[in-house]
């Protein structure tokens, strides 16, 4: 392959890693909004470290389990910003954090 081929596949594929993350997104929301009625915290550690571990144990390479990690945190991060946003939306307050 070329290096335009290349370039084209990259973009397709960062097309898809779009998609991807705003469908997770959308679960977020989601959960965030049964978390909501049920009254529970919104940052949840031991969900999180599941998650984590979850990714690391899928990661095949070539990146290393520690950067799968570090963007899996900002992926949790960028989605619970979203969940706070969401609920201040609503006009109810947060619930923990």
């Amino acid at each position: 392959m070329t290096l335009s081929d290349w370039r084209r596949r990259i973009d397709e594929l960062d097309r898809k890693l779009v998609e991807l993350l705003n469908e997770r997104s959308q679960c977020a929301l989601e959960i965030g909004k049964l978390k909501q009625a049920a009254n529970l915290p919104l940052y949840q550690p031991e969900r999180e470290k599941e998650v984590l571990e979850n990714a690391e144990r899928n990661n095949h390479g070539p990146l290393t389990d520690a950067a799968i990690r570090r963007l899996f945190e900002r992926i949790i991060d960028e989605n619970r910003a979203a969940e706070r946003s969401a609920m201040h939306k609503d006009g109810e307050p947060e619930k923990g954090s």
